[in-house]
């Protein structure tokens, strides 16, 4: 996901292989790096490796998905989203780099794409549905590795050894992305996260939609930046 060429390379893969696609999952992601790193193609670690190079895999394979009788595109947003914000002025943080922030904005974007493509799906009347979840306070790597890059010893998180917050295993983590992947109540433009304490932990319901991730205008303005940055644009035959 840091690296289009190789994002490039496995969509046409696949593409070659002419293989309709039933579930496209994107999950993977970086996590607050204590200073401003880069992916392979100079974008900012979190906002490339999280929102543009998934974006770049959807739009490239849409012809594999839109292909496959009841294709479903599930996308992992994060609870940060709901303080992010888009900086059209500053994406890359060159100016600024503030580690959660940044971690926060990509994870928006995120939700924003699953959103917009949504929107698409239904313009074009798309048999795709378009979903999005978010894990809560889930006790994975995740809150240490990319808290680590670039240090000598591994980060230890505060919060995770003192049990400030309510948090649960991977085993329920995993359960809102796999309801928004597979749940046949799951709807398009869907936003699926625990239910219970502060919205970390619990049983999967939906998850409410923070009011900037709602902004369509500027959903579609974020796709066209994605576009023009990736290079990567909805293929002009896709139906």
């Amino acid at each position: 996901m840091a690296d289009l060429a190789s994002v490039k390379e496995f969509a046409d893969g696949l593409a070659a292989d002419g293989t309709p696609i039933d579930l496209l999952i994107n999950n993977a992601g970086v996590m607050t790096p204590p200073s401003r790193m880069t992916t392979v193609d100079g974008f900012e670690l979190q906002f490339g490796s999280n929102f543009l190079g998934p974006f770049a895999l959807t739009v490239r394979l849409l012809p594999l998905l839109l292909a496959a009788p009841n294709p479903r595109v599930a996308t992992m947003s994060s609870g940060t989203a709901s303080y992010g914000r888009i900086h059209f002025d500053d994406l890359q943080a060159l100016r600024r780099y503030r580690p959660n922030l940044s971690y926060a904005q990509s994870k928006l974007a995120d939700l924003m794409l699953a959103q917009h493509l949504a929107a698409i799906g239904h313009q074009r009347g798309w048999n795709l549905i378009s979903t999005a979840a978010h894990p809560g306070f889930t006790r994975t790597n995740l809150q240490t590795a990319g808290a680590s890059l670039g240090r000598e010893r591994p980060k230890r998180m505060l919060l995770n050894s003192l049990n400030i917050l309510p948090s649960q295993d991977v085993e329920h983590g995993t359960e809102p992305l796999l309801y928004a992947a597979t749940s046949p109540e799951a709807l398009p433009g869907g936003y699926y996260g625990p239910g219970g304490r502060f919205g970390l932990v619990g049983p999967t319901t939906t998850a409410r939609i923070p009011r900037r991730a709602r902004d369509a205008a500027t959903a579609a303005r974020l796709w066209a930046e994605a576009e023009h940055l990736t290079g990567v644009t909805l293929p002009v035959r896709v139906s």
